[in-house]
This record gives structure tokens, C-alpha cells and sequence, in this order.
């Protein structure tokens, strides 16, 4: 299981490292593209000029290859917008340009103007001294590619998200991973020792079945036993059936209403009716006795505790409400994390198991839905209600 997890890892990684190296090929080479496209044209109409020039020397026009090569420069532009004009900006000549435009002088003097703005205009400087200048702008190759870094900023926007998304799932899955691999490692330690105890008690059963001490030693060796279960459930997928959650709560609360002091208050407000949701209930009573368990450190072993359960539509609600110092905003927003505890002894890991077994396991939701500093804290479960 572990060489198939690492081959997951890789495979992720394998994954990303390829999109990032397209993401950033397909960049390059789109820059490099345009600007080399760009320049082609611009040599063309410097080799245009050149052959406006030399095909109006009349030096050097008469001769028939020049004449052949003025005519085979302009044949070959069969693509870039150009506009031969005087001083005056008259046109001369024009050469791909739209049929409309070209017939409409009020037009053709707009585009003229429009391709001043883009480019600056090629100067043909003649003998006569009646220099001629050529206007030009984009062919429709380059227009369309103008568009281009527009969508690849949009491709590499949602490029940057999907290596947000990929980052944080990779690093919840490493932590996954470290949870599962410690809760089955704590399983295995405990299971080695419990299986002595469960036979000792066996031979000292022999001796004196109904000795106080086997008694008290059974229980502690099946609180054992729950524990070992929890922690095999945290290392794998767990089973969920449709139980009584009422039946549920009320065991765990039974349970621990004659384990807390009794200077707290400690009360289950339940339905009156059977709440099915598919849960399993090793790990649904391991999270209630942490949530239990904080608030009464919270309240120092004094004060009013309260287990709400309840429905609402199609949602199953679980509140632990204590009155004990409450938290601020800060440790609000860190409980959850890893680590994170307001006990000077604590490990920090309470919250986070909570979380991991509502929200990866069950389906379902566990927030603080409400506290304030003195005055204590509410955490409240949110489980879908199952199919009656």
C-alpha cells in the first residue's frame, strides 16, 4: 500500500512537472513566434521599398529584370496591407486592401491614419526628389495573433489555480498519509501487549472470576480494545451503516457522564425519534469524547456542558456547547490545524483527527459555530441524514 501511495506521488509530481514545462513552452514560443513573424513583415516592406525605388529610377527602370523584380516583390505580397502615397498622403498604389475601403477615399485616408498610428511609415527617397512613403500595418496571420497573449493569459491564470489546487491537495494527501501510517503503527504497538493482557485475565479468571481486580482489569483491557479499533478505523477506510445516531450519542454519553467531575453539569438534549445517518460509530464516539474532554478542560472541571442533537431538513446536527474561557479569533482559525493547542501539555492532534473523521470519512462538516472569550465555545457536527 505504502509503494503504491509513492507511486501516486510520483506519478503527481510527473504530472505537474509536464504541465509547467508546456505552460512555459507554449509562452516562448509564442513570443519568439510573434516577434519573428513581426520582423518578417517588416523586412518585407523594407524589400517593397526597395523595389519602389529602383523600379522608379529611370536610370535603372528600363531594364526589364528590374521590372521583372519589381513585379515579383508584389506578387509575393499577397497578405500585407500596404498604401503607396505622396507627401500630400495621396495614394498612389494600394495592395491588399479591402475592396470597400479602397473605393471609398473618406476610408482610405482613415485606414492611412490608422497605420500611421501602428507603424511608422517607409520613406522612398527618388531622384526626383518627390519622396513617396509606404504605409503598412499587420497582415491577418499577425492580427489574429494579437489576441494570442490574451488567451495564454488566461491559460496561465488557470494554469497558477490548478497549481494552487494541486499543491494543497498534494500536501493534505502527505498528511494523510502520515495520519494513516501513525494510527495504524499506534494500532499495531497496542495490539502486542493488549493480546498478553486479554490472556493473563483469562489465567486470573481461573483463580477468582469475580475478584474486583479482574472486573476493573476487564474494563480497562476493553477500553483497550476500543482504543486500538479507533486508531485501526483512522488507518483505514471505515465501513458506514445506518445507525441510530441517537443510540450512538447516548452510549457515549453514558459513558462519560460517570468519568467527568461532577462539578460539571453535564447534559444530552437528543430526538425523540430514531436519526439515521451512516456513520461508524467507533469513530463518531471517539470524536464526541474529545470534544467532550476539551470543553471540560476549558471549564477546568467546573461548569455547564451540553450535547445537542437535532435535525434540520436533510441535515443532522451534533453541538457541544460549554461555558467555559472560550477562544479568540486567532485560535478560532488555527484549531483545526495540526499541532495547534491552547494546553501547555497538549500534542494538538484532537481537532485535527475530529476534522479528518467528519469531513474525509463521513462526508460531513464540523466547525466552531460559535465562541467568545469567558464565555465558552460551541462545536457543531453537520451529517447528512441517511435513506430511511
Amino acid at each position: 500500500m505504502n509503494g503504491f501511495n509513492f507511486l501516486k506521488r510520483i506519478n503527481s509530481w510527473v504530472v505537474y512537472m509536464t504541465l509547467t514545462a508546456i505552460v512555459f513552452g507554449i509562452a516562448i514560443s509564442s513570443f519568439l513566434m510573434i516577434s519573428q513573424l513581426r520582423k518578417q513583415e517588416i523586412q518585407k516592406v523594407n524589400l517593397i521599398a526597395a523595389a519602389l525605388k529602383a523600379y522608379t529610377d529611370d536610370e535603372i527602370s528600363a531594364d526589364p529584370k528590374i521590372q521583372e523584380l519589381y513585379l515579383a516583390v508584389m506578387q509575393d505580397n499577397t497578405n500585407l496591407p500596404i498604401i503607396v502615397t505622396d507627401k500630400k498622403k495621396t495614394p498612389i498604389f494600394q495592395a491588399n486592401i479591402p475592396s470597400d475601403v479602397e473605393q471609398d477615399s473618406v476610408k482610405l485616408k482613415s485606414l492611412i491614419q490608422k497605420m500611421e498610428n501602428s507603424y511608422e511609415p517607409f520613406v522612398v527617397e527618388l531622384p526626383s526628389g518627390q519622396n513617396q512613403y509606404i504605409y503598412y500595418d499587420n497582415s491577418d496571420l499577425l492580427n489574429y495573433f494579437r489576441y494570442y497573449p490574451y488567451i495564454l493569459a488566461l491559460f496561465i491564470g488557470a494554469y497558477l489555480l490548478f497549481s494552487f489546487w494541486f499543491l494543497r491537495t498534494l500536501k493534505k494527501t502527505d498528511e494523510g498519509f502520515v495520519w494513516a501510517g501513525l494510527a495504524k503503527e499506534t494500532a499495531h504497538q497496542i495490539g502486542t501487549p493488549l493480546s498478553s493482557m486479554i490472556g493473563w485475565v483469562e489465567i486470573m479468571k481461573l483463580e477468582d472470576e469475580n475478584s474486583l481486580g479482574v472486573k476493573e482489569l476487564e474494563k480497562d483491557v476493553d477500553r483497550l480494545k476500543t482504543i486500538s479499533e479507533r486508531f485501526s478505523k483512522i488507518g483505514s477506510v471505515p465501513e458506514l451503516n445506518d445507525l441510530d445516531l441517537n443510540e450512538t450519542i447516548q452510549q457515549n454519553y453514558d459513558y462519560l457522564k460517570s468519568r467527568i467531575s461532577t462539578k460539571v453539569h453535564f447534559t444530552f438534549k437528543k430526538s425523540y425519534e430514531p436519526i439515521l445517518v451512516p456513520h461508524s460509530k467507533i469513530l463518531i464516539s471517539w470524536i464526541v469524547e474529545n470534544l467532550v474532554k476539551n470543553a471540560v478542560d476549558a471549564m477546568k472541571g467546573e461548569g455547564r456542558l451540553e450535547i445537542s442533537l437535532y435535525k434540520k431538513n436533510r441535515n443532522v446536527y451534533i453541538d457541544v456547547k460549554d461555558n467555559g474561557s472560550g477562544m479568540t479569533k486567532q485560535q478560532m482559525r488555527n484549531a483545526f490545524k495540526p499541532g495547534f493547542s491552547t494546553k501547555k501539555r497538549g500534542w494538538g492532534l484532537g481537532l485535527s483527527l475530529t476534522k479528518r473523521v467528519i469531513e474525509e470519512y463521513h462526508n460531513g462538516e464540523v466547525r466552531i459555530a460559535q465562541s467568545e472569550v469567558g464565555k465558552g465555545t460551541t462545536f457543531r457536527i453537520i451529517l447528512k441524514e441517511g435513506q430511511k
